[in-house]
């Protein structure tokens, strides 16, 4: 086990071939990630308005279907899950949330501690102080709502990752960062980090639908007013149908594993309290339920939100819980239906 610090003469490709994590070197070493810059323009353009489209990666896929029929349905559109013109025509007042920007990066932005590698075992991750991000680029990455290989694609592979360089991402930037001065000061700083956005709608109640992999947030009058590609539950551990409450949250938790609770667990695994940090498993956020056992969290792997399983929890990006964490309350409502 190591901590790894990125030199400030790193570069984006060394980050990606050399101390990222294998899978983003597998994809380094392919062809580059395909990005349409009109497709990131309406997944950017969705992400601000509350319909999360997952990654902001500038291709097509369900996670963008699902927010896309969202929109549609919270603006009395035909239900297409699809570009249409009428879709279009409605996207079209919110152009001006621009499908990328550039910005100089800041000490803040290249700030660790990196853990590279991270270790799989529980018990080797309990003597870590805290479970965050492997390098500089899968920080980056969770910023602007996407991936290390996304932002390759959008940069040369020689742009450094030092103060001052200018790197162009998906505009994932917030109208507001005035966050409640109630909120502690690290987790302002954590949704400050996520560019989470300070001005949210707030939820009468939250629907989580297996149909179609969603949570939906609703007002008092029923009205769709936010709605994140989720993953739930398993044939191992399938989603506990019916009507819970969301009790509270705690904020970049830690995460006491239990292998009784784990139908994977392996043979003498022992229990163990995690540190926080957003590659933890329950990423940056717990919504805990009144359920047992159950919550809504975040998540260290959201290229995988909608198309893996779950331990029956329900699972959505860092920076999508992060976010419905501002929109709820104790005593919220949460339905979970097939």
């Amino acid at each position: 086990m190591t901590t790894a610090f990125l030199t400030k003469t790193s570069v984006l490709a060394a980050c990606l071939l050399g101390a990222a994590t294998p899978a983003f070197a597998q994809q380094a070493s392919t062809a580059p990630v395909p990005i349409d810059r009109n497709v990131l323009h309406v997944q950017v353009i969705l992400d601000h308005l509350g319909f999360g489209p997952g990654v902001l990666d500038g291709r097509g896929g369900q996670s963008l279907v699902a927010a896309l029929k969202g929109f549609q349905e919270a603006k009395g559109l035909p239900i297409t899950g699809k570009s249409d013109p009428q879709t279009m025509r409605a996207l079209y007042p919110y152009r001006a949330a621009r499908p990328t920007v550039t910005i100089a990066l800041t000490p803040d932005m290249l700030a660790g501690p990196f853990v590279n590698p991270l270790p799989k075992d529980p018990a080797k991750q309990a003597e870590l102080p805290s479970l965050g991000y492997r390098t500089v680029m899968e920080k980056l990455g969770e910023m602007f709502h996407t991936t290390p290989a996304v932002i390759m694609a959008l940069n040369a592979p020689g742009t450094r990752l030092s103060p001052g360089t200018k790197v162009v991402f998906p505009n994932a930037l917030p109208s507001s960062r005035a966050y409640d001065e109630k909120l502690t000061p690290e987790w302002r700083a954590t949704l400050a980090m996520l560019n989470v956005d300070a001005t949210q709608p707030q939820a009468d109640h939250v629907v989580v639908d297996k149909s179609d992999s969603v949570l939906r947030v609703l007002d008092k009058n029923d009205k769709l007013i936010a709605q994140f590609s989720a993953t739930m539950g398993s044939s191992h551990d399938p989603l506990p149908l019916g009507t819970w409450t969301i009790k509270g949250a705690d904020y970049n938790p830690k995460f006491h594993f239990n292998p009784a609770l784990f139908w994977d667990a392996k043979k003498g695994q022992q229990k163990e309290m995690l540190p926080p940090g957003p590659n933890g498993p329950v990423g940056v956020v717990w919504l805990d339920l009144s359920k047992p056992h159950y919550g809504i969290h975040g998540t260290p792997s959201p290229e995988t939100i909608g198309r893996a399983e779950s331990h029956g929890c329900i699972r959505l990006t860092n920076w999508d819980a992060a976010r419905l964490s501002m929109m709820v309350k104790p005593g919220t409502k949460a339905k979970f239906q097939a």
